[in-house]
């Protein structure tokens, strides 16, 4: 599946919240996180599966990132 400019950046902000929990990390609420909400809001009305489909990338992306940290780690748990 091909994403737009839009779903991309919610692949990317899913990823950095995936990545962030992972990794014990706590997020600050950004002033503009309400107004992107309301875009997120307008995709989903649109298409139900947007947001399943961008953490599906998301999730990949940060197992991704996961495995250039640590490479060998990955093979042994395979």
């Amino acid at each position: 599946m091909h994403f737009s400019a839009g779903l991309s950046g919610y692949v990317a902000e899913l990823g950095a919240a995936f990545l962030a929990a992972d990794l014990g990390l706590c997020i600050e609420p950004c002033p503009d996180h309400a107004s992107y909400i309301a875009s997120w809001i307008k995709v989903l009305q649109n298409d139900t599966r947007a947001i399943v489909q961008a953490a599906a990338h998301a999730e990949r992306a940060v197992a991704y990132l996961h495995q250039l940290a640590a490479p060998e780690a990955i093979e042994e748990a395979v």
